[in-house]
């Protein structure tokens, strides 16, 4: 996962020749941007970025203990409205922490009966607030 220096300003996304990071899912390349295939918008590579950290559990990231979630561990608990409150707690804490570029606009944690937990996020980052993306991911398959 990138780290955010405050120091230099962003890449214009207009320009098609500059790639910002590894696309997912990884695969090779059949463009210009080298041997994998790469982000060339901030959004993209933010999208990528968000979703390595809500699937990262905790402590899985040598000399990083802390980063990532562990949603894992509320597969085979019973879901019920203050769990969900957790969940969610846990998430915009996480992403506050280590991505405080990002603002969360729309956060849906769903269950299913299959022990599984389906999260929708609807996000922005402070730069450019009126580009949203969401992503949508499910932990337990």
């Amino acid at each position: 996962m990138a780290i955010f220096d405050t120091t230099k300003q962003l890449i214009d996304d207009e320009n098609s020749r500059v790639f910002l990071g590894i696309d997912l899912p990884i695969r090779k390349s059949e463009g210009p941007e080298g041997y994998f295939a790469s982000t060339s918008t901030t959004i993209g590579s933010i999208k990528n970025d968000l979703l390595c950290l809500l699937q990262t559990k905790k402590g899985e990231r040598l000399f990083q203990p802390n980063l990532g979630l562990g949603l894992d561990r509320f597969l085979f608990e019973n879901i019920t409205e203050e769990t969900k409150i957790n969940i969610k707690n846990d998430i915009i804490d996480t992403i506050k922490t280590f991505l405080p570029f990002v603002n969360i606009i729309q956060l849906e944690v769903n269950d299913s009966n299959r022990n599984t937990l389906n999260i929708v996020c609807k996000f922005s980052f402070n730069n450019n607030p009126n580009i949203f993306e969401t992503i949508d991911f499910t932990i337990g398959e």
